[in-house]
């Protein structure tokens, strides 16, 4: 077997038979790898708490013909703030089951190591709004995976002069002549609208450096929300949670 190592986070855990762990992980050299820790629900493992979601690090795999063994973890951020934090944890389970939605195995993963990385380090910053967060990792998100909308130009003729509206169905902008048979077609404000097109153009590393009006959140979510309902066509248990404890 060949032994490597990893950069990565662990996005799931599982328990396997009476000692034994099943982690997945989301690398940035093999996209998302499934590994089994032996041993690692042993109190004295070395594995214990390395296996752990929202864990970032190194970490020391062997590579077999159709999964890989965990020998070994050097864990450089534990992100220990949201183990205290019951929300902050659901928005953290949240964020690790999107990202291993979307992840694929073998795949270059590394925006989305990046993202989920930057989205962590937000989390456990109070100045920014946990709801914010989840807005901009999901528009983020589903625009890394290539399905996101078109806020620059019209996504019927590729007018960028004219005022437009936004169409959750039809995927993006359009002008008014292209608007004319749209039923869902909403006016978004100016802010609103800047806010979406920052988060897409933006590099993972400007993501988190703004705040919102009260106005504009609520607009963004409405929108954001929505627009993932169409288009990923999935739930998540850890959301249902998260929204039972922020109502």
């Amino acid at each position: 077997m060949n032994q490597i190592t990893v950069t990565g986070m662990v996005l799931a855990q599982t328990s396997i038979g009476e000692y034994d762990r099943r982690v997945v992980i989301l690398s940035k050299e093999r996209g998302k790898i499934a590994a089994f820790a032996r041993g690692a629900r042993r109190p004295n493992s070395a594995l214990v708490g390395v296996t752990s979601p929202f864990s970032f690090g190194q970490f020391t795999v062997y590579e077999g013909r159709t999964s890989y063994t965990l020998v070994s973890a050097s864990i450089s951020n534990y992100f220990e703030e949201l183990r205290t934090d019951v929300e902050g944890a659901y928005y953290g389970f949240y964020f690790m089951d999107l990202a291993n939605y979307y992840a694929r195995e073998a795949n270059d993963e590394t925006l989305l190591l990046k993202l989920l990385y930057q989205t962590f380090r937000a989390l456990v910053n109070t100045r920014i709004p946990n709801q914010l967060i989840r807005y901009i990792y999901e528009l983020k998100v589903i625009s890394i995976n290539g399905e996101g909308p078109q806020v620059f130009e019209c996504i019927g003729c590729g007018d960028r002069e004219q005022e437009k509206v936004f169409s959750i169905r039809r995927g993006g902008l359009l002008c008014r002549q292209c608007a004319a048979h749209v039923t869902d077609g909403r006016k978004l404000s100016a802010s609103t609208l800047y806010a979406m097109q920052y988060i897409i153009a933006s590099p993972v590393e400007k993501l988190y450096t703004f705040l919102v009006k009260e106005d504009v959140l609520k607009e963004l979510g409405d929108v954001v929300t929505a627009y993932m309902a169409e288009y990923l066509g999935k739930s998540f248990k850890s959301l249902e949670i998260l929204e039972t404890l922020i109502m």
